[in-house]
């Protein structure tokens, strides 16, 4: 019972506090929509999607090279705060875009778990705790939004000018600059 508890924490610290590129790929998903079955549901795919490549890649199925994973993940930040600016319809092709995304920051979950290490005999259980920890910082990062922001604001007429391009751009200044530091070092 330890070592799920402190998967689950590693898990959810990942997330918050220590995963700021994490935090800012999870509210690009929640301003671009902000109704919380929606984002619930992105968030969703995503994780399924990180827990099959954080999987495969803890068990030494996949094999991947940090220095490209990492200005991938970059990247998918700059694109999802791109779209958040400059696409307005809402398009099925999303889900499939975050579960290719979801694959390719469960592989850079999977650096920090072995950095950490995961013991074989509780292989699955740490596994599986860490996963749930991820999704829980991630559900209290878009009910924070929501509770903050979205339930005061999604309705009004300026909530895309005011609120949600500003912060889309500013993610994605952050992202782009990840991008070139990422592939430069």
């Amino acid at each position: 019972m330890e070592n799920i508890t402190n998967y689950l924490q590693l898990g959810f610290t990942h997330v918050i506090p220590m995963g700021f590129d994490h935090i800012l790929f999870i509210l690009c998903l929640f301003f671009y929509s902000s109704k919380l079955k929606t984002v619930l549901l992105q968030c969703t795919i995503f994780t399924i999607a990180h827990s099959l490549a954080l999987g495969l890649s803890a068990s030494g199925i996949v094999i991947y090279n940090s220095k490209i994973i990492e200005p991938l993940i970059a990247l998918t930040i700059l694109y999802t705060a791109i779209e958040n600016i400059f696409f307005t319809e809402k398009s099925k092709i999303r889900y499939l875009l975050i579960f290719i995304f979801g694959l390719i920051h469960g592989l850079g979950f999977a650096t920090a778990l072995k950095e950490i290490g995961i013991p074989k005999a509780q292989f699955y259980t740490s596994l599986l705790s860490f996963n749930i920890g991820v999704e829980l910082g991630q559900i209290t990062i878009i009910l924070t939004a929501y509770f903050l922001i979205s339930k005061w604001f999604s309705d009004k007429i300026w909530y895309k000018e005011r609120i949600v391009y500003p912060i889309s751009s500013a993610v994605g200044c952050v992202a782009l600059y990840w991008v070139i530091e990422r592939v430069l070092i």
